[in-house]
């Protein structure tokens, strides 16, 4: 594409006028502005099957071999790594005795990857000792289609703990979790890590024993357009409301809801039917919850015979800080308020029965509960505002509207109406434009 749009600069701007230079940086700028706002914040290429969507921000790290070497991570920062197929690798913490601290690990494996079912990543934090603090292991399941999978862990400060809770080093492990039936190629990482502040006061020391476990009726009407985006960092913001887009096999779709305190979320996906070709595809359609620092709480899965199927979450509790104190990961899970994230995903071997598709997709999500009052934090999260749901974002979630949050909502919407090439050429038509009044 690049060096397409350089052969027509430099053919000739017409009348008269001489060639207007063309400056690499500049192409580069345009690129980079247009991918910015493409359906899902993605770049051209972003989202494709087997494709996905790492923090631009993300800063590249090396995973040490042992302890004495581990480097840093930094909560705030989202890093980008590689975990080959073989050994444990190993981070470091630098953590005090206030806050709880959150740390997860998205592993990618690539797109032609042979898995099995219980391949997959485990995540571990200790502390100076080689004491887990927790674990977590993610695996492809019985799919076996190549997809992101993401571990998570915490080191959380309690009352009469005895582990864990003095300030000092810890170390993150990262490793696969059945190296010799895994393919010998590395997998790219993304890790982020999160801390959260104590609350001002004590409350409650255990979950809430009863809550609406009881599944709504489905939102019924014509479902909006969108695009879903190709990664945490990427996914579109919705809300309340039914919601279309397109999936191929292979394909990973990240979408962002936010979900205050006391609110529950109930959310379901459906894949449309086909009549192209025959078979049945396990495991096709896989829809997963994971909350603000990206811990799964909860998943459903299903297979496809070609006819529409619907994935639907098993309801989870309201939000509510006391969570946290369950056996029940589902429960466990939603302690915290703020953006949770779900994520689609269609198996590959769903082209080998039925073609590449598109195949048509809609996602319904219901919001239950009353919203209530946070826990009343003594300090402020890292990054800032992660447990948070901001006033615009508490009616977007009860309206329906998918508004982002650099404000391009509109724009999204045009570009995704006209096209992909087509915004470019016009971003580069305005940079011609321009080029040209300052040549005169």
């Amino acid at each position: 594409m690049v060096r397409w749009c350089r052969a027509r600069w430099r053919a000739g701007s017409g009348h008269g006028r001489p060639p207007v230079p063309v400056r690499p940086a500049v192409v580069a700028a345009v690129l980079a502005a247009t991918a910015a706002v493409l359906p899902g914040g993605t770049a051209l290429a972003a989202g494709t099957p087997g494709g996905y969507a790492f923090a631009e921000d993300a800063r590249r790290v090396d995973g040490a071999s042992g302890t004495a070497d581990a480097p840093a991570l930094e909560p705030g920062t989202t890093y980008r790594s590689s975990l080959p197929r073989t050994g444990t690798l190993h981070y470091r913490l630098e953590l005090d005795a206030a806050s709880d601290t959150y740390v997860s690990a998205t592993a990618v494996p690539d797109e032609g990857d042979e898995l099995t079912a219980v391949d997959g990543i485990r995540l571990s934090v200790q502390d100076a000792d080689g004491g887990t603090c927790s674990s977590d292991s993610a695996s492809f399941g019985a799919a076996r289609s190549p997809r992101p999978v993401t571990a998570w862990g915490v080191r959380a400060i309690s009352t009469g703990g005895t582990r864990c809770q003095e300030p000092g080093t810890y170390y993150v492990t990262v490793e696969r979790s059945r190296p010799q039936d895994s393919p010998p190629e590395p997998w790219e990482l993304e890790l982020t890590a999160v801390t959260e502040p104590r609350p001002a006061r004590t409350g409650a020391t255990r979950a809430p024993e009863a809550w609406n476990s009881a599944s709504p009726a489905p939102l019924t009407g014509e479902p909006e357009r969108l695009r879903g985006g190709g990664g945490f960092a990427r996914a579109t913001r919705i809300g309340q409301g039914a919601w279309r887009d397109d999936i191929r096999p292979g394909q990973t779709l990240f979408y962002k809801v936010p979900v205050d305190w006391g609110r529950q979320l109930y959310a379901a996906a459906e894949l449309g039917s086909t009549d192209s070709g025959s078979g049945y595809a396990t495991g096709a359609l896989r829809l997963a919850l994971h909350n603000p620092v990206r811990g799964e709480v909860v998943d459903a899965a299903k297979g496809y015979t070609g006819r529409q199927v619907t994935a639907a979450l098993a309801p989870v509790p309201p939000v509510a800080y006391a969570n946290r104190y369950a056996v029940d990961d589902r429960v466990t899970g939603m302690r915290f308020a703020g953006d949770h994230y779900l994520v689609v995903h269609l198996a590959a071997q769903v082209a080998d029965d039925f073609g590449e598709g598109p195949f048509p997709l809609v996602l319904r999500l219901r919001y239950g509960g009353t919203a209530q009052a946070g826990p009343g934090y003594a300090g402020r999260s890292v990054p800032d505002g992660v447990f948070e749901v901001p006033a615009h974002d508490r009616q977007t979630a009860s309206a329906g509207a998918t508004a982002r949050d650099d404000g391009t909502a509109m724009t999204v919407l045009a570009v995704g109406g006209i096209g992909a090439g087509s915004a470019l050429l016009a971003g580069l038509g305005v940079w011609t434009a321009v080029a040209r009044r300052r040549a005169v």
